[in-house]
């Protein structure tokens, strides 16, 4: 059986022109944002918004996130809904918090991610096997997973030192590294505080000083998973799968395997998010994820379903995230820079005919351009939710033409053909 076969019934990517043009544009967009958070950096005086910290913690943040995103990703590329890698995530923060303490942070890592795994096959059993609606499943896993934690944290936690009935021992972190001979450097130019220039300082000595290794493996993850997926005919089966099973079952493809494959892989990924957030947190602690696993989900339909624009849903929420760990002053000024997102994805989304959006984005816009000018901070009981509304706002009205596999959350069945 060959790869081009299986082209019946999937999107073909057209013919690709103008890529460097198209990668001239991506910086030049990256570019506009640095400069634009650099204007605002510098009216508001809130430093944080670019310094080297803020981009560390922003990394620490967004991982996770990815790594749901990355299992939802899978999952729905060969067509089951897994709205259950809250759940799954949560198994991995239990995984990495009983492994971790005892062995240290890769078996914690190991075992994090085998017990996501374990959620991610209860799903496929139930969704891929037996029919179940795709969301029922999602909603039971979500609800049992934390009971499970809470029950087994009560089991092995509470006589270990340092533990509790809600919390492991302490987990060592893992290892970090840097790039040699930037950080004096960088750090020199990030204190001067010059437009554009100590921004962009602040932003590579974030990504290159210190790192942890957990950060690198995402990264690795979200590569290997482009490649996987669109260059393999492994993933052209598995995509097959998500946009004509029946099609792609006349070719003499396994619909229930590569189903299977998927979302094993899903709950993997998602445990992995969780063991990360865990090990980064130095401990398991009960409701850790705080809602992760349906950001994750959130930002891979941002990205239209591919890693790429995964990895920029998942960015932006590590940002605010960050951006609220430094307190409501950092916040407040995130205001200014949210008005202006607003404004700006209001004049794309009119200039693509979207009045409706435009008008919303633009609305709300001004509102917190208001909201900035007429106060000096923010109560301290809006800070901690900052980075979910701020995310959720811009995924919400930036999403452009979504595009979700055709077969996405079906119930398939071998031999059917509606």
């Amino acid at each position: 059986m060959t790869a081009t076969g299986l082209s019946v019934g999937v999107e073909t990517a057209p013919a690709r022109r103008g890529g460097r043009l198209r990668g001239r544009w991506y910086l030049l967009i990256a570019l506009g944002a640095i400069a634009v958070v650099s204007l605002v950096r510098l009216v508001t005086g809130a430093d944080d918004l670019t310094s080297s910290g803020t981009v560390a913690a922003a990394l620490t943040a967004a991982v996770p996130i990815a790594m749901a995103g990355l299992g939802g990703l899978w999952a729905e590329r060969a067509g089951v809904v897994n709205i259950g890698l809250e759940g799954m995530m949560v198994l991995g923060t239990w995984g990495a918090g009983y492994a971790g303490y005892q062995w240290g942070p890769w078996a914690g890592l190991v075992f994090g991610l085998l017990l996501g795994a374990l959620g991610g096959l209860l799903h496929a059993v139930a969704t891929v096997t037996f029919g179940v609606d795709h969301i029922i499943s999602g909603v039971a896993i979500n609800l049992l997973a934390p009971g499970a934690a809470l029950f087994l944290s009560k089991q092995y936690f509470s006589n270990a030192p340092g533990g509790g009935q809600k919390q492991s021992p302490p987990v060592d972190d893992a290892p970090r590294v840097s790039v040699p001979g930037l950080s004096s450097a960088l750090g020199d130019l990030e204190r001067k505080d010059w437009f554009l220039v100590s921004d962009a300082a602040g932003l590579l000595r974030g990504l290159t000083v210190e790192v942890s290794m957990l950060t690198i493996l995402a990264a690795l993850l979200l590569v290997g998973t482009l490649y996987v997926l669109w260059r393999t005919p492994f993933g052209l089966r598995l995509r097959s799968c998500g946009e004509a099973p029946v099609a792609a079952e006349s070719l003499g493809v396994n619909v229930y395997k590569y189903k299977y494959y998927a979302v094993v892989g899903s709950g993997a990924f998602a445990g992995l998010g969780g063991a990360i957030l865990a090990i980064s947190s130095s401990q398991f602690r009960d409701g850790q994820t705080g809602g992760r696993g349906f950001i994750g989900l959130a930002a891979m339909i941002f990205g239209n379903w591919r890693p790429g624009g995964l990895a920029v849903g998942a960015g932006l929420f590590g940002y605010t995230d960050a951006m609220q760990l430094r307190g409501s002053g950092a916040v407040h000024a995130l205001l200014l820079l949210l008005a202006i997102g607003l404004l700006v994805i209001a004049a794309l989304q009119w200039r693509a005919g979207r009045t409706v959006i435009a008008s919303v984005a633009a609305v709300l816009g001004v509102a917190f351009g208001l909201w900035f000018g007429t106060t000096d901070e923010l109560p301290a009981e809006l800070v901690g939710s900052a980075p979910y509304v701020v995310t959720l706002l811009v995924l919400a009205l930036a999403s452009q033409r979504l595009r979700p596999p055709k077969a996405d959350g079906k119930i398939y069945r071998r031999g059917e053909t509606g």
